[in-house]
């Protein structure tokens, strides 16, 4: 199988994330789309847990898509270059990351190493240029393709300011916010 992995921080997941998992199924080539929440991250630090954050991903519900937990169970440092060892060696893979992500992909840790391991898919995000690109990167395209503006950080000043998420998020993880008291 070819497989797309969307990782990502998830604080929290939002219809942006659907968007592009279903755009990557639909004109990007992938048979499955993994959602890889991360369990630390090198550039920011996640406002709820792990635990938390991987819960609300759960609920995306995706056809062609599924929750995968390698990098919590592993409790990786964020590091793309780290999760490649524990992935099967059954499966095509390909990281999708944003077009947002270009400008600063050079401090990911062991970059020029990890573009000669795994390809990358860019998907284009309104408001940011795609590149630079570098080698084994390819940016999606299609007449019919949705570039998306919606961002995790928006969603979490929303909650912040009292404001309703519940277009902007899937199915239960404004409630889970609220019941769980994050973001305020």
């Amino acid at each position: 199988m070819n497989i797309g992995l969307l990782g990502g921080v998830f604080d929290p997941p939002h219809v942006g994330h659907v968007m592009i998992a279903q755009q990557v199924l639909d004109f990007g080539g992938a048979d499955e789309v993994w959602f890889v929440p991360n369990y630390l991250t090198s550039f920011q630090k996640p406002t709820a847990s792990s635990s938390d954050r991987l819960a609300m991903t759960k609920m995306i519900n995706l056809p062609g898509t599924r929750v995968s937990t390698l990098e919590i169970d592993n409790r990786l440092n964020g590091w793309t270059i780290n999760l490649l060892p524990f992935l099967s060696k059954d499966h095509e893979y390909v990281f999708i990351i944003g077009s947002d992500q270009l400008a600063t992909f050079h401090l990911w840790g062991r970059w020029q190493e990890l573009l000669k391991k795994i390809p990358f898919l860019v998907f284009p995000r309104y408001g940011y240029p795609n590149d630079p690109l570098h080698e084994n990167m390819r940016v999606i395209s299609d007449e019919s393709l949705l570039a998306t503006n919606i961002s995790s950080t928006k969603i979490r000043e929303r909650v912040k300011r009292g404001l309703s998420i519940a277009p902007f998020v899937p199915k239960g993880v404004e409630e889970y916010i609220q019941a769980h008291g994050l973001y305020r």
